[in-house]
C-alpha cells in the first residue's frame, strides 16, 4: 500500500444522473489530482479515457461504470449495471457505447452513452470449463476481447454506421501457447490502421502480434525478456505500455515497423501505485486504477486512481 494515503477524501457522487462538473476545471493539468479517490469497496480493473477530462473506472464487485473527472476528482456512476455483473476491461467508442469485457460470466456487455443496455453477448458458457473474458480493444469494424482461460478471441462485428453484427469466437493459432489454470492472454490493443492486434500473455511475460482477419499470432521477440504479470496494455504507434501488475510497474517497449520485435527502454512506477492493472492518458499523464489484488475485505477498502507523467 502506498506508504501515505489521503486523510481527506475527494467527494465521490454516486448518484446517477448527477452533474458531474460543478466546478470550472484548473486552468492547467500540472495542478490536476495526482491520486483520485473511488468508492469504497469499488475494486477496479478496468480504465478508459472518454470525452474531455473524463475517463471512467469499471468496478470488479458490482459490474457499475464510473465516470471521474481528472481535473477535479468528482464522478458519478455512468453505468448502473444489474445484479450479478462484473466490469473487467472496458472502453468506449466512437458512438459513445461502453464496452463491457465480464471476466468469468463469460459474457461480454454493451451499453449505450447513457448507461443504457444495448446487447448481452454470451460468448462462453462456464458449463464447458473455466472463462474469464479479461479485456478489450474497438477498432473501426469490431470489437475484440481476451478470455485469459481460453485460446480464443471474441469478436463484435461493426458494420458502417455503428450497427452491431453477431458474435464470433476466433481460435487462436501460430506461436501462441496456452496453459490451463492460469491466466493466459490479457490485455490487448490494436495497430492506428487496425491491421494488427496486440495482446500480453500474463503468465509468461509473452507479447503477440495477431492477426485479426486469422487469429494467426507472432511472438514478439523482446531478446529473451519478458513481461511477466503484464495486464493491461496501451500502444501509441509503436510504443507499447505493459502494466505488470503484481510488479508495480509499467514496462516501456519500443516496437519496430512491423511489431515483431522490440525492446524495453524505460520502466515507470509510482508510490501510489498498489497492483495497477489498466491504464489510459490525458494530456501528459497516464491513469491507472489499482486494483489491490489480495486485499483483505476487499469490500469496505480504499480504492484510486493514480496519475504519472507521461514519458
Amino acid at each position: 500500500m502506498p506508504v501515505a494515503r489521503r486523510a481527506s477524501r475527494l467527494l465521490v457522487a454516486l448518484t446517477a444522473g448527477a452533474t458531474l462538473l460543478t466546478a470550472p476545471a484548473p486552468a492547467s493539468a500540472d495542478v490536476f489530482p495526482e491520486v483520485i479517490e473511488l468508492p469504497e469497496g469499488w475494486q477496479p480493473e478496468g480504465i478508459a479515457s472518454g470525452r474531455g477530462t473524463i475517463v471512467y473506472s469499471g468496478s470488479r464487485a458490482t459490474g457499475d461504470i464510473l465516470a471521474v473527472d481528472v481535473a477535479t476528482g468528482a464522478s458519478e456512476i455512468a453505468v448502473d449495471a444489474p445484479a450479478g455483473r462484473t466490469a473487467v476491461g472496458i472502453e468506449q467508442d466512437r458512438y459513445g457505447r461502453f464496452w463491457v469485457a465480464g471476466g468469468g460470466t463469460g459474457d461480454v456487455f454493451v451499453y449505450d452513452e447513457n448507461g443504457q443496455e444495448l446487447a448481452v453477448y454470451d460468448f462462453a458458457s462456464t458449463a464447458d470449463g473455466p472463462t474469464f473474458v479479461n479485456d478489450v480493444v474497438v477498432t473501426r469494424d469490431a470489437a475484440w476481447f481476451t478470455d485469459s482461460r481460453r485460446a480464443v478471441l471474441y469478436k463484435v462485428p461493426i458494420a458502417r454506421g455503428g450497427s452491431l453484427g453477431e458474435g464470433e469466437v476466433v481460435p487462436l493459432s501460430g506461436d501462441y501457447t496456452h496453459f490451463p489454470g492460469v491466466n493466459n492472454l490479457n490485455g490487448i490493443d490494436a495497430t492506428r490502421d487496425g491491421r494488427f492486434l496486440v495482446a500480453v500473455q500474463s503468465n509468461t511475460g509473452a507479447l503477440y502480434r495477431i492477426d485479426p482477419g486469422t487469429g494467426e499470432t507472432t511472438l514478439i521477440d523482446l531478446g529473451g525478456v519478458t513481461v511477466v504479470n503484464g495486464d493491461g496494455i496501451y500502444l501509441e504507434g509503436r510504443r507499447l505500455y505493459v502494466v505488470q501488475n503484481r510488479f508495480n510497474k509499467v514496462a516501456v517497449i519500443e516496437l519496430n515497423n512491423r511489431f515483431t520485435s522490440g525492446e524495453i527502454v524505460d520502466e515507470l512506477a509510482s508510490e501510489e501505485f498498489d497492483v495497477p492493472t489498466t491504464m489510459t492518458r490525458f494530456g501528459n499523464r497516464f491513469y491507472l486504477v489499482n486494483a489491490r489484488f489480495g486485499t483483505a475485505g476487499p469490500e469496505p477498502a480504499d480504492y484510486w486512481i493514480t496519475a504519472i507523467p507521461r514519458n
